[in-house]
């Protein structure tokens, strides 16, 4: 390990830096009532600018993106000649890593379309032709397409399939390793409750390193709690799986509510809707990708008035986390969020009031010190977007500036692996600026990188490889006493 003097981080100034308040903007169309608004979706490209995804009743597909004062012309994704399944409540999705952008959808008629991916590698001006992504034959029928990226920029795909009459559920996740031309043979996840997915309720697939997380929503016996399907060797299979939902909501009808979620560092933080109380309410859950159970508990206290809580979508830019929702107090909605700038210490209990009137379902995107909210307004029929300004810590500019991959601390807290080809450096950063170039021992596909001579403390971690590529984590160096004694354990 080589130390360097110069400091070239000045990190120090963003301790102790608690600021979670949000200015916002006024609201903006983003598209006209006569085009659509239906399931809107929201993502960033390399300069944080956004881009726009949603549907109409017509079966068609647009995206829009910001041209630096407005959203510019909707452009359809989908063929004329090709419709495809939207609605409010389920749709197109669409995931982003800086200019590479996968929307992901499902063909009409539902019982033979396809699940569909289109990609841009410069930040939504041009979109490919169609990949097929489902394997589905005539025995089988596919719906509710969800979409993440891999550490190596590659699509995951996960949808549900069910046998010819909408029997038999299941989740199957699809991967590509070329960048969404072609898409393996899927694998199931099983269910692990020991009953059924819901067979109207969309997923969401998050990654982070070699884990591939699908959350969804159970059915058994009537009993609609959410679970994790959890692949700890990309998405080969599922072979554990984690209630996330305690709340052991029961009903018969099948609820189209998907749930939402993120992984920071090694913790799954999920959103979602459950009615087992006296109104529907939204909860927030958070478990290790790694534990066995989650901590679940309510986003607000309890409101005077209100009649339920709707559509969770979460999003995080580094460690900073925006968390939307809908809610319907006495005959309005509203559009609400929680903020903060670091997720560990949990959201605020004080909650942003962005719109008040009659909406519907809605998007979340996080990053360059900006939060922006796109939201399905009923009154009007237009899609609108609502832009709130934060100020991003250094760190978090830090992390965002990063592409996940395989990160793997010791439980000795002596070293970390990083799993990935073409390291070429690895430098560490201290909250005081001083920056060491670590050592390295490399295998064909991954690296250690041993920390014991590190000072106890937080530490910005960047991996330089031989592409040009930095990846940037946030990695604590534990004190030798409590090294000792997780060896002793």
């Amino acid at each position: 390990m080589k130390h360097i003097a110069a400091a070239i981080l000045v990190l120090l100034s963003i301790r102790g830096y608690s600021q979670d308040t949000v200015a916002w903007y006024d609201p903006i169309i983003v598209a006209d009532k006569m085009i659509g608004n239906l399931h809107p979706r929201i993502a960033l490209d390399q300069e944080n600018n956004p881009l726009v995804l949603f549907g109409n009743t017509y079966g068609n597909a647009y995206i829009t993106k910001w041209t630096g004062k407005a959203f510019g012309d909707p452009v359809q994704i989908n063929s004329p000649t090709k419709h495809v399944f939207t609605e409010s409540w389920a749709g197109p999705e669409m995931i982003s890593r800086g200019d590479t952008i996968y929307v992901a959808y499902k063909e009409l008629p539902e019982e033979k379309g396809k699940i569909c991916l289109k990609h841009s590698y410069d930040g939504g001006k041009n979109f490919s032709i169609v990949t097929e992504v489902d394997d589905s034959d005539n025995n089988s029928i596919s719906r509710f397409p969800t979409v993440a990226i891999d550490p190596y920029g590659n699509p995951v795909v996960a949808y549900m399939q069910l046998d010819n009459g909408f029997h038999n559920p299941r989740y199957v996740v699809a991967r590509s390793k070329d960048l969404g031309e072609t898409f393996a043979r899927g694998a199931v996840v099983p269910d692990h409750s020991g009953g059924r997915v819901s067979d109207c309720c969309p997923a969401t697939v998050v990654e982070s390193g070699n884990a591939t997380v699908i959350i969804y929503r159970d059915n058994l016996n009537n009993q609609r709690n959410v679970w994790a399907g959890i692949s700890s060797i990309s998405g080969v299979n599922f072979a554990r799986g984690i209630q996330l939902d305690k709340t052991n909501w029961t009903t018969e009808q099948c609820v189209p509510n998907a749930p939402d979620g993120i992984i920071v560092g090694d913790t799954l933080y999920t959103a979602f809707m459950s009615g087992a109380g006296d109104s529907s309410v939204i909860y927030l859950s958070k478990a290790a990708v790694t534990g066995t159970s989650a901590n679940v508990t309510p986003i607000t206290s309890k409101i005077t008035g209100l009649a339920s809580q709707n559509f969770p979508r979460i999003a995080n830019s580094g460690d900073a986390a925006a968390l939307v929702w809908e809610q319907s107090i006495a005959d309005y909605t509203q559009i609400c969020m929680l903020f903060t700038n670091e997720i560990a210490n949990g959201f605020p209990e004080t909650y942003d009031t962005v719109a008040v009137g009659q909406f519907s379902n809605l998007g979340v995107a996080i990053g360059g010190g900006h939060i922006y909210i796109v939201y399905q307004d009923d009154s009007s029929g237009n899609l609108m977007c609502r832009i709130g300004r934060y100020k991003e810590t250094l760190v978090n500019k830090l992390l965002a500036q990063s592409t996940t991959v395989g990160f793997h601390p010791a439980s000795s807290g002596k070293y970390f692996i990083v799993s990935i080809p073409n390291v070429a450096s690895c430098m560490m950063s201290d909250l005081d600026g001083k920056e060491y170039e670590m050592d390295l021992q490399c295998k064909k596909n991954s690296c250690k990188v041993n920390t014991e001579d590190l000072d106890p403390g937080l530490y910005i971690v960047k991996i330089y490889c031989t592409d040009d590529k930095v990846y940037t984590y946030k990695y604590q160096v534990k004190e030798v006493k409590e090294r000792e004694r997780k060896e002793k354990d």
